[in-house]
């Protein structure tokens, strides 16, 4: 009877599975390619929180001054999160092309140093427009111009845009970028759907007016994650038809995967401990849909393989499924990114990525890790 059961249910929830990966393609091929038509006209404020980043804060300001975007509408804040290395100095050999340098002061212990630096960068901004990235970013010239043209075009009050990961160097950092492809996917659709879920602050604009009005951080602000996330699903409760998705090459932001498997699943524990502050029950359904058909995957692949053999058939239907409707949402991804290549990595990725979906799934909720050398709640 128990062998049955989980049949049934792993046989419901991979056909469940596979039709919201159908969703979520039909999403992405919903968002237009988008190029600028005018020249941008928005002050833009752009914002990077840093803490500790002497090896990629100075590239990362070079590819900002080196954009093709008017300079007199260019702010560039960055905010030091008590760096104990020589970020500040690097920094600050940028003042004299316009780079501004605040430094957090806190001297009692907060939870979310970054949305504290956010904070305080947008007290001091002056553009009508924010954008945030990260201090190990890379972009290209026409990075700025396609986002804050984007803005304009579509009179958006957030904006989402491309995160990709490059210049990987082993086997493991392949399969990050081909799973971070996954997740940037992830967000695309659900904007191209008009059922905003996810984004990445490492490429996130939204007009200094709206942060405002919804109360900044105000009610996320004890969470240290969900600077991005948290802050796109205020927005979304009172303005969905007002978010966007910026696909276009020119506005990807590059960034680097994890070198190691303890930096990997820090950064994922940081990014799942968001997941119960969800009040859209709609993501909630739908993450909770993800884990438990990849709990059921797991466990029916270790019932078939030391209990029951009469499970195989199942798991490998259900397994043979996944691969399938991952395959037909990466395409296009891949394609989009540049990375075609990484697509035969998706096998052995879909087998990985049942375990690693489970076991974040619980310890990103439940636990406590360590990030930018803090340990966080």
């Amino acid at each position: 009877m128990a062998i049955q059961i989980i049949s049934i249910l792993l046989a419901v929830f991979a056909g469940v599975y596979m039709v919201l990966v159908c969703y979520m393609c039909a999403g992405w091929f919903a968002l237009p390619f988008f190029s600028p038509k005018k020249t941008p006209k928005t002050k833009v404020s752009v914002l990077i929180a840093a803490r500790n980043e002497e090896a990629n804060i100075g590239r990362t300001l070079s590819d900002i001054l080196a954009q093709d975007f008017p300079k007199e509408l260019l702010e560039i804040i960055v905010v030091d999160d008590h760096s104990t290395d020589n970020t500040s100095a690097i920094v600050q050999s940028f003042a004299g092309q316009g780079v501004k340098l605040l430094k957090l002061n806190e001297s009692e212990p907060l939870n979310s140093y970054k949305k504290k630096a956010i904070s305080e960068a947008i007290a001091m901004a002056t553009g009508q427009l924010v954008v945030t990235t990260d201090a190990d970013c890379r972009m290209g010239r026409h990075w700025l111009a396609s986002v804050v043209g984007y803005v304009e075009e579509n009179d958006s009050f957030l904006v989402s845009s491309p995160v990709v990961y490059s210049e990987e160097k082993t086997f493991f950092e392949k399969l990050q970028t081909l799973e971070f492809l996954y997740l940037i996917g992830l967000g695309a659709a659900g904007i191209g759907n008009r059922r905003p879920s996810t984004c990445n602050g490492a490429n996130f604009a939204y007009l200094r007016d709206v942060f405002y009005e919804m109360g900044g951080f105000n009610g996320i602000d004890h969470l240290a994650s969900g600077d991005d996330e948290l802050f796109l699903h205020k927005v979304a409760a009172k303005y969905p038809d007002k978010i966007g998705f910026c696909k276009s090459r020119d506005a990807i932001v590059y960034t680097d995967a994890k070198s190691n498997l303890c930096g990997f699943i820090s950064q994922r524990k940081r990014w799942a401990s968001k997941s119960t502050h969800y009040k859209n029950k709609e993501i909630v359904a739908l993450g909770v849909t993800i884990w438990l058909f990849n709990f059921l995957l797991l466990s029916s692949g270790i019932a078939a393989l030391f209990l029951h053999t009469k499970l195989w058939l199942v798991f490998t239907v259900a397994i043979g499924s996944k691969l399938v409707v991952e395959v037909l949402f990466l395409y296009p991804l891949c394609q989009f990114a540049k990375r075609m290549g990484l697509l035969w990595y998706l096998p052995l990725l879909t087998f990985l990525h049942i375990v690693y979906i489970v076991y974040i799934g619980v310890a990103g909720n439940i636990g406590k890790y360590q990030w930018k050398g803090r340990r966080v709640n």
